[in-house]
C-alpha cells in the first residue's frame, strides 16, 4: 500500500510541474510524428523505416547479450544515422518540404513577406495568354492534337524549363499551333507559360508517383499530375486520343472543358488569385508607409 501511495504522489508531483508550454510541446511532437508516419505510408520509405526498426532491435539484442563487436558496429552506424537518413529519405524529405511550402498557411505566410504582386500590364499579359491557350485548346480538341501547357505560379519552374528550349515569346494561337504540330521537334514536351509569356517549350515533366491513377490515362496526363504534385502550377492537357480538354491543379484533375469554361477556370486560378496577393501586398505596403510617415 505504501508503494502505491508513493507512486501516486510521484505521478501527482509530475503533473504539478507540467505547464501550458509542455502541453504545446507534446502536441507539436505528436503532430510531427503523425505527419511522418502519414508521409511514409504506402511508399518505398515505409519499407526503409521497417529496416531501421530491425537495426534498432539488433542493437538492443547486442546490448542485452553483450555482443561487443555488434554493439560497437551498431553504435557507429547510429552515430551517422542523421546523414544516412537524409540521403536515403531525400525524395520524401523534399516532397514534405514542398508540401509545407504549398499548403495554404505556407503560401499565405511567404506571400505576405516576399510577394510583391503583379502589375496591371502583367495581369493583362496573363489574360492574353489565357485567351490564346483556350483558343488553341479548342482547335486541338476538334483536331485531336495532343498538348501539354503549364502555367507557372509562385513556384518557379526554371529547372523544368532547362530541360526544353527557352523561347520567352508572346503567346499566340499560331505559335502554340506550331509548337504542338505533330511533326514539330517540340511537340512531345510541355510548354511553360511564365507571367503571360511562353517561357519554354519541349520541356520534360516528372510523371506522377500515385499508384491509384486511372490506368487509361496516358503519359501527358500522368506528366500533368506529376507536375502539379511538385508545384502549384496550373496544367492544361488536350488528349490526343479523345480531344478532351483537362486541367490539373494540386494533383486533382478536372475534365470536359470547352473554350469558355477553360477561360473561366484559368482566370479564376491565375488572375483572381493574383489580385488577392496584389491587394494583400498593397495593404502591407500602405501600412509600412504609414509607419514610416509616423516615424
Amino acid at each position: 500500500m505504501h508503494v502505491l501511495t508513493e507512486l501516486f504522489n510521484n505521478i501527482l508531483a509530475v503533473f504539478r510541474t507540467i505547464q501550458v508550454k509542455d502541453f504545446i510541446d507534446i502536441i507539436a511532437i505528436t503532430f510531427i510524428i503523425f505527419s511522418l508516419f502519414k508521409l511514409v505510408r504506402e511508399t518505398r520509405a515505409e519499407q526503409l523505416l521497417k529496416g531501421v526498426v530491425v537495426l534498432i532491435a539488433v542493437y538492443l539484442i547486442s546490448i542485452i547479450f553483450k555482443l561487443t563487436m555488434m554493439e560497437n558496429l551498431m553504435r557507429l552506424l547510429f552515430e551517422f544515422s542523421v546523414l544516412i537518413i537524409a540521403i536515403i529519405f531525400q525524395p520524401e524529405i523534399r516532397k514534405a518540404l514542398e508540401r509545407i511550402g504549398q499548403n495554404n498557411f505556407g503560401r499565405n505566410f511567404l506571400s505576405f513577406i516576399f510577394y510583391k504582386g503583379k502589375s496591371d500590364d502583367e495581369i493583362k499579359s496573363i489574360k492574353r495568354a489565357i485567351i490564346s491557350v483556350a483558343d488553341v485548346a479548342a482547335v486541338f480538341s476538334s483536331s485531336k492534337t495532343g498538348a501539354l501547357i503549364v502555367f507557372e505560379r509562385e513556384v518557379k519552374l526554371s529547372d523544368i524549363a532547362d530541360s526544353g528550349t527557352i523561347l520567352n515569346s508572346e503567346p499566340s494561337v499560331a505559335l502554340l499551333g506550331n509548337i504542338f504540330f505533330n511533326k514539330a521537334p517540340l511537340h512531345d514536351g510541355a510548354t511553360i507559360i511564365r507571367n503571360g509569356k511562353i517561357y519554354a517549350a519541349g520541356c520534360i515533366l516528372p510523371l506522377t508517383d500515385n499508384k491509384k491513377v486511372d490506368i487509361n490515362l496516358g503519359t501527358r496526363h500522368r506528366a500533368a499530375l506529376g507536375m502539379s504534385e511538385i508545384s502549384d502550377a496550373v496544367v492544361v492537357v488536350v488528349s490526343e486520343e479523345t480531344g478532351n480538354i483537362s486541367t490539373v491543379v494540386n494533383g486533382k484533375m478536372k475534365r470536359d472543358f470547352d473554350r469558355e469554361s477553360l477561360i473561366a477556370f484559368l482566370e479564376n486560378s491565375l488572375v483572381d488569385d493574383t489580385k488577392i496577393y496584389v491587394k494583400k501586398s498593397s495593404r502591407f505596403s500602405s501600412k509600412r508607409k504609414e509607419n514610416e510617415d509616423e516615424n
